[in-house]
C-alpha cells in the first residue's frame, strides 16, 4: 500500500506540472501526461495484456487500459491520466479496505510439542516427536505438553486440555486412559505408550487443519470485478457499433467523427464514480463498526455477513464467562458461610482450578495454622484437619469410599461434596457461568432471519446441552475436539443455501482451525487468544456476544448504501453515454459529471459511518 500510494502522489505531481506549467513546448507537456500515466498505469495496461493471453479479456483492467490508451489516441492526454489516476485512488481504498492476506498463525499455536522424553535402553531420552515411533514408552513430567497421542501405563495426573477443548477444568487420567498430544501434564509423573506417531497425532492434525483451512474458504468476489464481467463488453460492443455502423451502414458522418466519439464513449464509460464510492461505502461501514468495538478485516467479509443464514457458537468463553466459579452453595445442618470456609481451609494448599475457586469464593485470609494433615486423595479428592474437624471435600467416589450418607445433586456442572467428622456437611456446585449478554444474542439473532443458530462445545453432554436449552439455541454438539468441530461445520456449510453464509463464532486456540474454515470467522477479541483473532474475519473486542446481531445491521446497512451509490452511478452514467453518443457531450465536460457523481455517492457512503454506540 505504501509502495501505490508513492506512485500515486509521484503520478500526481507530474500530471499537475503538465497541466498548470507552461514550458512554451507542447512535446514536453505530452511527455510529462505519458510519463505520469507509466507511472500509475503500466501496471495496469500489463495486467489486461495478461489476461488477455489466459483467456480473460472483460475485466475492468481492459476497460482501463482500452479507455485511457483510446483518450491517448484521440488527443486527450489530461484525459487518459486523470481517468487512470482516479482508479488507482479507488484501488488503494479497495486495498485498503480488503484483508490482503492471512498470516501463519502456525506460529502462535502453543500446542506443539518442542521434545518427547522416551525410555530407549532403560535410559530417558529427550529427542523431538517426529522421531518416537509407535509403541515406544514415553515419559511426561508436570508442566510438560504430552507430544504424542497414547495410552498412559503408569502413574495418575491431571491434564490442562484447554488448547484441545477450551474447557477450564482440568481432567483426571489414571492408567489405561488415553491421551491425546497438545493438553499439559500438570501434577504427576506418566509415562505413556505411544498409539500413533507424530503425523497421525492429534496436534500434527490441529496443526494441519490451521495451515490449511483458509485455502478452503470462500472468498467474495470484489465487486467491481463481478460488475466489469458484464459492464466491459458491453460498453465495448456499443462503443464498435459506433465507430462502424453509423459512417459505413448508414452513411451518416464521417468515419473520424464517429471514431472519436466511440473513443470518447470508452473514455466516459470508465466506472470511477463506482471505483471510488464502492470501497469508501465498505470503509464507512468498517469505521462505524469500529466504533461500537467490531474490527472487520476486509469489505468483503463486511459484504459476506448481509448473507448470513447459519451462526455457529463456541460455548466456553463466547456464550459462557469460561471462569470456573462457585455457582451453589448448598449446606446440611450448618450455615452456607461455614461451609465455603471449612472447604477453602481444606483445599488451602491444592493449586487445582477447584481449590481455587474455592478459596476465591470465600475471599477471606487463611490461617494455615489452622490446617493439619492435608493430603490429597488421587481422583476423589482432599482431606484436612481444619481447628480438630476432620473435613473431606471432594467427588461421589471420596463418599462413597468413607461410607458417608450423602444427598446427590444433579445439578450441571462440578459437585463437590464435604463432610466433616465423617458426617455430610452440604455440596457446592461449580461450574462456568452463561454471559448475561448471551440470550440477548440469540433472541436478536433470530430477529434478522438467522435460519439456525448451533453450539459446538468440547465439554460434558449434559452441560453443552443445558446451555443451549437455557439460551433457546437450534442445536448442540458436545465433547468435541478441533477436528470434530471442523468436520461439524463443514456438514453445516452443506445446509446454507448457494448465497448464503456460514459465520463461526469462538474465542480459544482450538477455535482457530474453525474460524479459518467458516465462511465468516468471528472472533471474541477482549479476552480470546491470539490464534482466534488472527484467523478470525472479523473481531468483536467488547466479548458480548450481542455485537454479532450489531455487525449483521451494519453490514446490513452498508449494503445498502453500497447498492444506492451502483444504481445512482450506473443511472447517471447511462445518460452521460447516451449524451456522448449523440455527440451532446464533451469529454471534460462528462467527466465534471463523473466527479460529481463520485462527491454525492463519497458523501452517501459517509452515512456508514453513523452508527449508533
Amino acid at each position: 500500500m505504501k509502495k501505490d500510494g508513492i506512485k500515486i502522489i509521484v503520478a500526481l505531481v507530474l500530471f499537475l506540472i503538465a497541466m498548470f506549467v507552461p514550458f512554451g513546448n507542447e512535446l514536453i507537456n505530452k511527455g510529462l501526461y505519458v510519463l505520469s500515466y507509466i507511472v500509475v498505469g503500466l501496471e495496469i495496461v500489463f495486467k489486461a495484456f495478461k489476461n488477455m493471453i489466459k483467456g480473460e479479456v472483460f475485466d475492468e483492467n481492459f476497460l482501463m487500459s482500452i479507455a485511457t490508451i483510446g483518450a491517448f489516441a484521440i488527443g486527450e492526454f489530461p484525459e487518459a491520466v486523470a481517468v487512470m489516476l482516479f482508479y488507482q485512488v479507488g484501488e488503494l481504498f479497495q486495498d485498503y479496505a480488503v484483508d490482503k492476506s492471512r498470516k501463519s498463525i502456525v506460529s502462535l499455536m502453543d500446542i506443539r510439542p518442542d521434545y518427547a522424553n522416551v525410555k530407549r535402553n532403560g535410559e530417558l531420552k529427550k529427542v523431538n516427536p517426529k522421531e518416537v515411533q509407535i509403541g515406544e514408552i514415553i515419559v511426561v513430567k508436570p508442566g510438560e505438553k504430552i507430544p504424542l497421542d497414547g495410552v498412559v501405563i503408569k502413574g495418575y495426573s491431571m491434564v490442562d486440555t484447554s488448547a484441545l477443548t477450551g474447557e477450564p477444568v482440568p481432567r483426571e487420567i489414571k492408567e489405561k486412559d488415553e491421551v491425546l498430544s497438545g493438553c499439559v501434564n500438570i501434577s504427576g509423573l506418566i509415562e505413556i505408550e505411544v498409539t500413533k506417531e507424530f503425523g497421525e497425532s492429534t496436534v500434527s492434525k490441529i496443526l494441519d487443519l490451521v495451515e490449511n483451512a483458509s485455502n478452503k474458504k470462500s472468498k467474495s468476489e470484489n465487486f467491481i470485478t463481478k460488475f466489469a464481467k458484464y459492464y466491459t463488453p458491453i460498453v465495448v460492443f456499443i462503443a464498435l457499433i459506433l465507430a462502424i455502423i453509423p459512417p459505413f451502414l448508414l452513411n451518416f458522418g464521417t468515419f473520424t467523427d464517429w471514431l472519436y466519439r466511440a473513443l470518447t464513449f470508452l473514455v466516459v464509460s470508465c466506472p470511477c464514480a463506482l471505483v471510488i464510492s464502492i470501497p469508501l461505502g465498505f470503509f464507512g461501514g468498517i469505521g462505524g463498526s469500529s466504533k461500537v468495538g467490531i474490527l472487520v478485516k476486509g469489505s468483503n467479509y463486511l459484504e459476506a455477513l448481509s448473507n448470513t443464514e447459519i451462526v455457529v457458537f463456541d460455548k466456553t468463553g463466547t456464550l459462557t464467562e469460561g471462569v470456573f466459579e462457585v455457582q451453589k452453595v448448598e449446606p446440611h445442618n450448618m450455615s452456607k458461610e461455614e461451609l465455603i470456609r471449612l472447604s477453602a481451609f481444606a483445599e488451602n494448599f491444592s493449586n487445582h482450578p477447584i481449590s481455587t475457586s474455592l478459596k476465591k469464593a470465600y475471599g477471606k485470609e487463611i490461617d494455615n495454622m489452622q490446617i493439619t494433615n492435608a493430603s490429597e486423595i488421587s481422583g476423589k479428592g482432599v482431606i484436612a484437619n481444619v481447628e480438630g474437624k476432620e473435613v473431606l471435600v471432594g467427588n461421589e467416589k471420596l463418599m462413597q469410599e468413607r461410607n458417608i450418607d450423602y444427598i446427590k445433586c444433579n445439578d450441571v456442572g462440578t459437585i463437590i461434596y464435604i463432610a466433616v467428622n465423617n458426617l455430610f456437611a452440604g455440596y457446592i456446585v461449580i461450574a462456568d457461568r452463561i454471559k448475561k449478554d448471551s440470550k440477548k444474542a440469540i433472541t436478536e439473532l433470530k430477529k434478522y432471519n438467522i435460519k439456525k443458530t448451533v453450539m459446538l462445545t468440547g465439554d460434558r453432554k449434559n452441560v453443552g446441552e443445558n446451555v443451549a436449552k437455557e439460551l433457546k439455541m437450534d442445536e448442540v454438539y458436545s465433547e468435541l475436539l478441533p477436528n470434530d468441530k471442523v468436520e461439524k461445520v463443514e456438514e453445516l456449510l452443506k445446509q446454507k443455501s448457494e448465497k448464503g453464509k456460514l459465520a463461526f463464532v469462538g474465542d480459544g486456540l482450538n477455535d482457530a482451525p474453525v474460524l479459518a474454515i467458516s465462511d465468516i470467522g468471528i472472533a471474541m477479541g477482549g479476552l480470546g487468544s491470539d490464534a482466534a483473532i488472527e484467523a478470525a474475519d472479523i473481531v468483536i473486542m467488547t466479548d458480548e456476544p450481542s455485537k454479532i446481531s450489531n455487525a449483521i445491521q451494519i453490514s446490513k446497512k452498508t449494503m445498502n448504501i453500497v447498492k444506492q451509490n451502483i444504481v445512482f452511478a450506473i443511472s447517471i452514467k447511462i445518460l452521460v453515454l447516451i449524451l456522448t453518443a449523440f455527440g451532446m457531450s464533451t469529454m471534460w465536460q462528462a467527466v465534471f459529471a463523473d466527479v460529481g457523481v463520485s462527491v454525492l455517492a463519497i458523501l452517501n457512503s459517509l452515512r456508514a459511518l453513523r452508527i449508533k454506540k
